[in-house]
Formats: structure tokens, C-alpha cells, sequence
């Protein structure tokens, strides 16, 4: 009852200071100019009752507390309270700091009850899959990995999200639908640092995952243990590009690899180490807010993302790795892929992959393009 009285009576408090600015305002534009003969109009009386009596007394006690006493009228506008607070974010300048709410999360709330009972279970991590209808079997096998320390958002490519409330998770999920996306589309649009800043690790994930051997809460506590910043589960031996990224059976975390040969500039370069596959990654809160400003608006497959991500870690090849002791199985369903348009003689998957490798090409020229320019800036100021 206290908190709700602090409440009314702050409300009431602004609601009279701006009353009183709005009547100094009308009372001096009203002096300015010739009143017209007007015709007197007597208003009907009425009584208080108990409950407006208290109300009444509220108002006069917010009155009070801004100290303008029982409906008193400051004569001068430079009176009326203004706040600009430089140290606020941009654009709430104007608001007490004590009110600004600058992060969100994805967390669900009643239609009714007291806010603060909402949540039964505050989920600490934060879990995202872009996925089509027909892999509804693969995703419901990735989703129940995942414990109610979870937040869980589908992005629907094919338009079809209310299908999935046949399961039970997906009561409890965020469903985002915009036909023929990528991930990193939506997770540039909708994962923004402030949304997940509720959450210590981001997963990012594919749909067509194979989670048998993976569970959720004790890959959680291997990347604690390692202190890894951005990681992947072991991949399967049976599917792998890149030999960093293939499960290993007598370590629980690696960080080093060797590849073929050629293929890294530096034993601790990617993709030797400091490197994870865009297709199963996690983030922690801080790493994932840098790689969010690292995606590009208009490359959205993500191709060559990978390879630029220990650009966000002081030290990355002790802080990015991938986990052996809970590992994945990749299916390879050419599923999104296939939402493309056939043309030239090509099939629809074969643009699709096309657009992968000229963005793979592009991402690198700007990356390279933006370095360049920085280094430049930098040695003409110095």
C-alpha cells in the first residue's frame, strides 16, 4: 500500500505542476488581449464523497511536498520544474534518472496481477532459432534441451508461426514472422544489445541441429569453467568444414587447431583458432554486443562473419573455443536455402548460395576498406 501511495501521490504531483504551467500560460495570454462581455453561467454544486476527499487530500499533499502549498499557484513560469540531465541517454534528457528503464528482454508478463509476481522463473540466458514449419520435429528436439533458465525466440521464415503452439514451449516462446529472412537479418533487427542485456549468453542457432548428445545447462557451465566469450559445441566428425570446429574425445574444450595447409596466416588466427562457425554460436552479453555491431544491415547470411569475429576479444584465442564435451550433429537441410528463386538455369539454392560467397567477398573489402581508413586517421593525427 506504500509504494501505491508514493505512486498516486507523485502522479498527482505532475499532473498539478503541469495544470499550473499550462494556467500561468492561459492567464498571461489571456491579460494580452480585450476580454469579450461574457454571460455568467452558475454550475451545479456537488459534495464529496469519501473516496474524492481522500483523493483530494493527496493532491494537497503532493502540493505540499514540491513545497507550492494547498493548491498554490507559483506567479512565475521560471517556477515550474525542468529537468535536463546530460548524463542520461540520448534523448531522455528531460526525465529523472531514478525512471529510465535503458535495457528490455523478452521476458512475459500478465494481463493482470502485480507486475513484480509476473515471473516465476527470470530466465538467465536467451535462445534463437530461424526456422521453416517443415523442421518443426528437428526444432522441438533442440527447444526441450533447453530449461526454463531459457528465453526462447523462433524467427519464422516461411510465415508460419501460430502452427507451432502444438507444443507446449511454444507458449512460452517469442515468435517474429517476416517471410524469406536470414538469422543474422533478424538478430541485426531484433537481438539488439540493450534487447538481451538481461541475458549472460546469446545462442544463435541453426534449425537443423542433431542435440542428442547436447544438453543445455552443462554446456553452460563448460564455457564458465573456460572462460570462453564466443563458442560452439563440437560438431559430429561425420559433417565438418573446418577442422577447429570438429569435436575432439579427450579434452572438453579446445581452443587450437591445425587446418590445411595455407589456410591460416598464424597458429592463433582463425580458422586455427579464435574461430566458431556461424551455425551453432553463443555469445556472452559482452562479446555479442560487439558482434552485433559488426553485422552488416545488407549481408545477411553472415558468410565471412566467422572469420572477423576475434576482432571483438582482447586475447581471442583463449577466449573463443569450442566445447567437445557437449557436442552437436549438423543435418545439412538445405531448408532456407531453398526459399530462393530459381533463374539463369540455377536452381533455387544455388542463387542462394551464390549471394553467400559474393557477401563472404564484400564483408571482407569493407572490413579491410574501414581498417585502412582508421590506421590512416590515426597516423595523420599523430
Amino acid at each position: 500500500m506504500g509504494s501505491i501511495h508514493r505512486v498516486k501521490v507523485e502522479t498527482g504531483r505532475r499532473l498539478i505542476l503541469f495544470a499550473m504551467c499550462g494556467a500561468v500560460v492561459g492567464f498571461f495570454l489571456g491579460s494580452s488581449i480585450s476580454r469579450p462581455s461574457t454571460v455568467k453561467v452558475e454550475m451545479p454544486r456537488f459534495s464529496l464523497n469519501a473516496e474524492d476527499d481522500r483523493y483530494m487530500k493527496m493532491i494537497n499533499e503532493a502540493l505540499l511536498y514540491t513545497g507550492l502549498g494547498s493548491f498554490g499557484l507559483s506567479s512565475s513560469l521560471g517556477d515550474c520544474v525542468k529537468i535536463h540531465e546530460v548524463a542520461n541517454p540520448r534523448g531522455a534528457e528531460s526525465l529523472p534518472p531514478g525512471i529510465i528503464e535503458p535495457y528490455s528482454d523478452f521476458y512475459l508478463h500478465r494481463l493482470q496481477g502485480d507486475p513484480s509476481e509476473d515471473l516465476v522463473v527470470k530466465p538467465k540466458y536467451l535462445l534463437s532459432l530461424t526456422v521453416g514449419y517443415p523442421q518443426k520435429d528437428m526444432v522441438n528436439s533442440i527447444v526441450s534441451k533447453f530449461s526454463e533458465n531459457f528465453s526462447v525466440i523462433l524467427f519464422h521464415y516461411d510465415g508460419k508461426a501460430s502452427e507451432w503452439d502444438q507444443f507446449e514451449w511454444s507458449r512460452r516462446a517469442i515468435h517474429i514472422s517476416v517471410k524469406k529472412q536470414t538469422k543474422w537479418w533478424y538478430a541485426k533487427r531484433f537481438l539488439h544489445p540493450n534487447i538481451v542485456a538481461q541475458y549472460d549468453y546469446i545462442f544463435i542457432w541453426d534449425e537443423d541441429l542433431d542435440v542428442e548428445h547436447f544438453n543445455a545447462e552443462e554446456y553452460i557451465k563448460l564455457i564458465r569453467k573456460h572462460d570462453l566469450e564466443i563458442s560452439q559445441p563440437g560438431l559430429d566428425p561425420s559433417y565438418f568444414v573446418w577442422s577447429m570446429t570438429k569435436k575432439r574425445d579427450d579434452v572438453e574444450v579446445h581452443k587450437e587447431a591445425e587446418d590445411k595447409p595455407n589456410w591460416c596466416a598464424g597458429p592463433l588466427l582463425p580458422p586455427c583458432a579464435a574461430f566458431v562457425e556461424i551455425m551453432a554460436p553463443v555469445f556472452s552479453r559482452e562479446a555479442w554486443r560487439c558482434v552485433w555491431h559488426m553485422i552488416q544491415n545488407d549481408l545477411v547470411h553472415g558468410w565471412g562473419l566467422d572469420l572477423a569475429l576475434q576482432r571483438c576479444l582482447e586475447v581471442p584465442h583463449e577466449r573463443i573455443g569450442v566445447v567437445d564435451a557437449q557436442w552437436i550433429k549438423h543435418k545439412a537441410v538445405p531448408s532456407l536455402g531453398n526459399q530462393g528463386q530459381a533463374g539463369d538455369g540455377r536452381q533455387p539454392w544455388e542463387g542462394v548460395r551464390a549471394r553467400c560467397n559474393n557477401e563472404w567477398r564484400e564483408f571482407e573489402r569493407r572490413m579491410d576498406r574501414a581498417e585502412k581508413e582508421y590506421f590512416h586517421s590515426i597516423s595523420i593525427s599523430s
